[in-house]
């Protein structure tokens, strides 16, 4: 059984309240923590229910609104053109510094939850893939999983871009890496994928690489790309790479109502 928490919490960060919804176990006890990075369209239905089912792996599950600033809060963005066109404009709208800045109290906020053991991890889709890369480089996050993460490659995220790959060259990530790949995704093609394996590689990241015959957004269960077998699989490989590096947590406590 998951609950999520009865009201988003406004987390203060230097951008102004970033509106974040938590989702937990139902029994009680304390359980490693995951902030959850969403696409571009923010904390749409299948982004809660991805954040739901990592929770009932046993985690408590944090998902900020990527865009507080720019968009009013609670907004969630079509799965339709006008939302795409609107999502990837905020995306460049905002320097990278916000982005980073937005993780730390992210994960500051979750490593304090009363609910965690304070040891933490990180995830994300899409934009939120690449989110989560750059919170990986935080010296207390011990694990990150990394969906079809766009923008790596070309070092386009944010106001005049960005310095991930540079980063990673450079050693920048220090807990263990799952990334995984859609080989018929257009955003993040051969070349570009090929890129920050390399990088990875030469900067003897501990990293796992998955390419799939999937689309962009395979995880998504909403729409034609949607893949359900492959989700079940890789819900099960990052559960077991957060179990591993974080901790089981109170898996066996009784649970409340709620």
């Amino acid at each position: 059984m998951v609950i999520c928490e009865d009201a988003p919490v406004l987390l203060p960060t230097p951008n102004g309240p970033m509106r974040t919804c938590v989702f937990r176990p139902a029994a009680r006890g304390r359980y490693p923590g995951v902030v959850f990075f969403s696409e571009i369209f923010q904390i749409t239905g299948p982004i809660r229910r991805t954040a739901m089912a990592l929770a009932g792996h046993g985690f408590v599950v944090s998902v900020p609104e990527i865009f507080h600033e720019l968009l009013p809060e609670g907004t969630v963005l079509g799965y339709d053109t006008a939302g795409a066109d609107r999502g990837n404009a905020c995306k460049v709208g905002r320097p990278v510094q916000a982005y980073d800045d937005d993780s730390a109290a992210a994960l500051a906020h979750l490593r304090a939850h009363p609910s965690s053991t304070g040891d933490v991890g990180v995830m994300g889709v899409c934009i939120g893939g690449h989110l989560a890369l750059r919170a990986a480089m935080h010296p207390d996050v011990k694990a990150a999983a990394c969906f079809y993460a766009t923008d790596i490659h070309k070092g386009s995220l944010g106001q005049g871009g960005d310095d991930s790959l540079a980063r990673v060259a450079r050693g920048d990530l220090r807990g263990e890496m799952w990334m995984a790949w859609g080989r018929q995704d257009p955003h993040i093609p051969a070349e570009g994928r090929r890129r920050i394996y390399d990088a990875m590689s030469d900067a003897n990241v501990n990293f796992s690489w998955l390419e799939l015959n999937a689309a962009h957004a395979f995880l998504r269960d909403e729409g034609p790309r949607y893949n359900p077998e492959l989700a079940r699989q890789c819900y099960g490989l990052v559960a077991d790479l957060f179990r591993r590096r974080l901790g089981p947590g109170d898996l066996d406590g009784p649970v409340t109502s709620g």
